[in-house]
């Protein structure tokens, strides 16, 4: 079960977590503030994507995955109004954060209790600036949010000139984000995925940040990353082609959820 408590190390914040795993960290103080690296590559995606769009034109986000509802709030707060649609499932965790971390009047954030693949397969053909996938069963992305059939719902949605963001979880040898990424070429124009110089070389579990359309915003997230902090690199075109090698997209038929932390599984229990 996924709850709301208050962030040891800061006061101000709350995380949302499932067992040992944070799935959301958030300052309603400050929703700019993203703590996670992870969700910061992904607002780097939307600032060089729909964000950076003239004021004036009326866009819309879809966000699969909930959680804190951290990247709603840093949209909200980046480009009031927008029109922002959130697919939770869970209605009790969506209850905690209702309460504890309440969202702005007028923020323009619905929430929807349904599940990634059916609320995809609900959205009207396009309908959608950009589409954000970052849900979780426990420490695992479900197997149903990798396979081609899936994707092909997220490209139908989309508008043109728009994206898919989706944040991966995985380790080397890297055979289900191979298979996952082979369904993201398969369907779509550009992709691109970047993570850290570490997770790339194999040496430790970690996130792999996903942008996917018809046009990519590569130029500007390489110069996002050259800033990040740590080492990260971005992987496209053949560089990204000849990673995935020869592996086959994930379809219904032999779905599968992505691995799970070493500490998930029980390893050091």
């Amino acid at each position: 079960m996924s709850e709301v408590v208050p962030a040891p190390d800061d006061r101000r914040a709350f995380m949302v977590v499932h067992g040992r795993t944070e799935q959301s960290w958030v300052d309603p103080s400050d929703p700019l503030r993203l703590e996670f690296e992870y969700v910061q590559r992904i607002a780097e995606v939307l600032e060089s994507g729909v964000l950076a769009r003239p004021a004036a034109e009326r866009v819309r986000i879809v966000h699969i995955g909930g959680g804190g509802l951290t990247l709603p709030r840093y949209v909200e707060a980046r480009r009031p109004r927008t029109a922002q649609v959130v697919m939770e499932p869970d209605e009790a965790l969506t209850a905690q954060v209702r309460a504890k971390l309440p969202l702005p009047r007028h923020s323009g954030i619905r929430i929807r209790p349904v599940d990634g693949r059916t609320g995809a397969a609900q959205l009207p053909a396009a309908c959608a600036d950009t589409v954000i996938v970052d849900a979780f069963a426990g420490a695992s992305v479900p197997a149903e949010l990798a396979t081609t059939e899936f994707l092909a719902e997220l490209a139908r949605a989309l508008r043109d000139g728009g994206l898919v963001i989706m944040n991966l979880t995985d380790q080397a040898p890297f055979g289900w984000s191979r298979r996952t990424l082979a369904g993201f070429t398969a369907t779509f124009g550009q992709v691109a995925v970047s993570a850290e110089v570490p997770v790339w070389k194999g040496r430790r579990f970690g996130n792999l940040v996903v942008a996917a359309g018809a046009d990519v915003p590569v130029q500007p997230l390489e110069r996002h990353l050259a800033r990040a902090p740590f080492p990260y690199r971005l992987l496209h075109g053949r560089e990204l082609g000849r990673w995935i090698g020869g592996a086959v997209p994930f379809t219904d038929t032999d779905a599968e959820p992505s691995p799970s932390p070493a500490w998930s599984r029980g390893w050091f229990s």
